[in-house]
């Protein structure tokens, strides 16, 4: 649990580094790395929430 919750901290953190580079070089690589990391690290996110909920009511 502890390693997956560091796993999308440091993805999240990696999304928005992305993100910082794109705002100071310009360049739209840094911008569609950005948006593809934080999508896949929302869409983990939001699967492990769901198994700690299913968990709970089982």
């Amino acid at each position: 649990m502890l390693l997956f919750r560091w796993a999308i901290l440091f993805l999240l953190l990696g999304a928005g580094v992305s993100f910082a580079f794109f705002v100071g070089t310009r360049d739209r690589r840094y911008l569609r790395w950005g948006w593809m990391v934080l999508k896949w690290t929302l869409l983990a996110a939001f699967g492990f929430f769901t198994v700690l909920i299913l968990e709970r009511l089982a």
